[in-house]
């Protein structure tokens, strides 16, 4: 009767043969979290500025409806009241939306220099990591031939 092979054994000559390198691993999870932390601190940047604009236009808004809430003397003086208000208002919300463009036109300007970098740094961490492994599964298969 045939003996029955001892698949552990060979998985872990197999496995020893061609040895894992972690660090390259940990240094990949260093990388990643690494731009994780960048993104975040340019996303939250923007969300703070966008809630300071947001902020800013809430107070103005609420400034002019103080003078749109007043009693006037005379009838006229409402409608008056009502298109200097709106005028104004117009004229607040090109300019916080002009606001809101440039939060916007610079966190992408920024996101895009983060992934050109990190990408810059994975192409360099791979090829060296390939190159590695090529060496090291090269040694491996002349060790075992």
């Amino acid at each position: 009767m045939a003996k029955a092979q001892d698949f552990n054994t060979m998985i872990q000559d197999m496995m020893s043969a061609f040895p894992i390198d972690m660090k390259g691993a940990q240094e990949a999870f260093k990388s990643t979290a690494a731009l994780g932390e960048k993104m975040s601190k340019a996303a939250l940047d923007a969300a703070e500025k966008s809630a300071d604009v947001s902020s800013k236009w809430t107070n103005e808004t609420l400034a002019k409806m103080g003078d749109v809430s007043k009693a006037k003397p005379e009838a006229a003086d409402y409608s008056e009241s009502v298109k200097t208000f709106a005028s104004a208002s117009a004229e607040m919300a090109s300019e916080n939306m002009a606001a809101f463009a440039e939060i916007a036109k610079k966190l992408q300007m920024e996101t895009v220099e983060l992934l050109m970098a990190a990408g810059k740094d994975m192409g360099e961490e791979a090829t060296a990591a390939v190159k590695k492994a090529t060496d090291e599964v090269t040694k491996a298969a002349k060790k075992s031939a």
